[in-house]
């Protein structure tokens, strides 16, 4: 396996920032996951784990140890107990995955349609979007335990699936390097439509099915400029850079007389109020900072309040100062803290 030196990280990366990796090898099976963490452990070089790169906000410094890129490809199905088991590589593309298990009529990730990145990707920060996440569907994670020097196969249980976090980006975060992911899904079984976005695609429709149920959502995602499209500026972002606030009833209510105060209403959506959790978004918006915000190469993006997006030529730190300062003015204006989705990397 080539272990390159002063790698480019930022056209790995969909925000398009970032400096180098001191050294850099991408590996496509299990045995060169382990020749490079040994490499790593024995030049003590601190390790960071690529995925799609869909996800990362890079320090302008890069990174000073070894990048390895997960690139194990495959995918294997079998069926069990009424079930369509998927096991997938980490380094498969996510969308790719997905547009397979929706033709082969397989229910339980179509409306995570058009979300780029890798499979391997998805089960750190328990990836979701438009009602659905793969903590449903995930049944197993097989994962190299840098801890232990082994590989360690986990259950669903085991992965401490909450919203978007699980022991992969807490309690053991850098322990795991994740190598494949099988899904349960469910063969004919029909589409999830329970975002606000999707029953208003739907309104007057008959049931649809998977194929019309992830051709809305991509349609909704691009119309949000939160699908990878060629010469789209929009898209130079990490996605949703902020997760939308869990408050609790104390918290809940106190956000809601400041809002009557300022004679407005926190809007009110069935599947975010499931989960008690309000839209980032709108405390976003309401605190100054409006779809097409600039601030000289980076802002917010004409589509989406949450999307930071590098309007060319940007810095991680103009990106990073961008996403300190909502912070601030949305602690300050709503007395809600928002936690962002990317990993920082190399800070």
């Amino acid at each position: 396996m080539l272990i390159r030196e002063n790698v480019a990280l930022a056209p790995l990366t969909t925000l398009q920032v970032g400096g180098p990796a001191r050294y850099f090898a991408e590996a496509t099976t299990l045995a060169e996951v382990e020749l490079a963490v040994g490499r790593a452990h024995a030049a003590a070089w601190p390790l960071f784990v690529l995925g799609g790169g869909s996800n990362l906000l890079v320090s302008d410094n890069g990174w000073p140890g070894l990048v390895l890129k997960i690139g194990i490809r495959g995918i294997e199905e079998r069926h069990e107990q009424g079930k369509a088991i998927f096991e997938v590589g980490a380094g498969e593309p996510w969308d790719g995955f997905v547009a397979r298990a929706v033709a082969l009529n397989c229910a339980g990730i179509e409306c995570l349609s058009g979300i780029p990145g890798s499979v391997g990707a998805t089960p750190v920060q328990n990836v979701g979007a438009y009602g659905q996440e793969v903590a449903e569907t995930i049944e197993s994670v097989l994962t190299f335990d840098l801890k232990q020097g082994q590989l360690r196969e986990l259950c669903n249980e085991a992965c401490g699936f909450h919203y978007r976090s699980s022991i992969f980006n807490t309690s053991e975060r850098g322990r795991f390097i994740i190598l494949r992911v099988a899904y349960a899904l469910h063969p004919g079984g029909p589409p999830k439509i329970e975002y606000a976005d999707l029953k208003r695609h739907f309104v007057g429709s008959a049931a649809p099915t998977l194929a019309e149920t992830r051709d809305a959502v991509l349609r909704i995602r691009a119309g949000k400029g939160m699908l990878i499209a060629a010469g789209d500026p929009e898209c130079r972002s990490a996605g949703s850079f902020f997760k939308n606030p869990v408050l609790s009833a104390g918290q809940y209510e106190a956000l809601t007389r400041r809002a009557q105060a300022r004679g407005l209403a926190i809007p009110s959506y069935p599947a975010l109020q499931a989960q008690h959790k309000i839209s980032a978004a709108w405390l976003v918006e309401h605190s100054g900072f409006t779809k097409g915000f600039a601030a000289g190469h980076v802002g917010i993006s004409r589509k989406h309040a949450l999307a930071i997006v590098n309007r060319g030529q940007a810095t991680a730190a103009e990106i990073l100062a961008l996403k300190e300062e909502i912070q601030l003015r949305v602690q300050e204006a709503w007395g809600v803290h928002l936690e962002p989705e990317p990993v920082l990397v190399g800070f």
